[in-house]
């Protein structure tokens, strides 16, 4: 029986890279995302590519933090892997959602700045929605012995970004509920870690204010010379969903060609060997 993969965010960005690069090492996918009409192309392209690797790819365009949404996709989730035969084979989640309000704490007028509504929002979305899924699938019975988590967060969680304070707080409390379910899933040998990937060219990115000049500086910082690319971060997650990294749990990995190490503001930040 082949495993299968949860990908909470799998139409574009991080989700779709890994959505295909499981696929690419025998993993049927269950995608969960938010599109509307003018981007479903590129959700059905993806599918497409996963169907062309001989792969099942079962897509529910939803909002991943609507309770009575999850439980049916869930719900259905189950029905289908009764179907194939593949009860408890989901073998890895994947939370990949980026949808978060991108306003300051601070403010002289209230409709300048973040509400309360909207700080609530961002932390369910982008970090509470992970403890959901994943205790809806241990409820079900469907997720495998020995399957692997993996929450994407960023360097935001640790450091300042002008309007990214509700983000960074989710992302802040996502490397948290990683820690706690690597933890509390240790028994399963199932294992949990958030991916901190450096700074990449996604949809989410290109909406915080200011994106391009982050896309600059991050190309004279990063040792490397350039963003972080989705791919890379689909590889080193394919990587560790080996037999071999069943040790790893409850880390936070970076994935960003030593970006977030390097304290530099000047023209490159390389050094030649000589």
């Amino acid at each position: 029986m082949k495993p299968w993969a949860l990908i909470l965010g799998a139409s574009s960005g991080f989700g779709g890279a890994t959505a295909l690069e499981l696929a690419k090492h025998g993993y049927n996918i269950f995608g969960v995302h938010l599109d509307r009409q003018i981007t479903m192309p590129n959700v059905t392209s993806l599918i497409k590519k996963i169907e062309h690797l001989k792969q099942h790819a079962v897509f529910f365009n939803i909002n991943a933090a609507d309770s009575i949404k999850r439980n049916e996709v869930l719900d259905e989730m189950q029905e289908r892997l009764n179907t194939y035969h593949d009860k408890g084979m989901i073998k890895v989640l994947m939370h990949s959602l980026a949808f978060g309000t991108l306003k300051p704490f601070i403010a002289k007028s209230q409709n300048n700045c973040i509400s309360q509504a909207q700080v609530e929002m961002t932390m369910d979305v982008m970090a509470n929605s992970l403890i959901y899924w994943t205790q809806g699938l241990v409820f079900r019975n469907l997720l495998a012995d020995g399957g692997r988590i993996f929450a994407l967060t960023s360097a935001g969680s640790h450091s300042v970004i002008p309007f990214y304070g509700a983000v960074s707080a989710a992302k802040a409390a996502l490397e948290s509920h990683i820690r706690q379910l690597a933890f509390e899933l240790a028994s399963m040998n199932v294992t949990a870690n958030a991916i901190m990937a450096g700074v990449t060219d996604t949809p989410a990115l290109a909406k915080i204010p200011g994106a391009k000049t982050m896309i600059d500086s991050t190309k004279l910082k990063n040792p490397r010379g350039r963003l972080t690319e989705p791919e890379d971060v689909a590889k080193a997650i394919a990587m560790l969903c080996s037999d071999g990294a069943g040790w790893i749990s409850g880390n936070v990995l970076g994935v960003d060609g030593a970006e977030d190490i390097i304290n530099f503001t000047g023209e490159r930040a390389t050094h030649s060997i000589k």
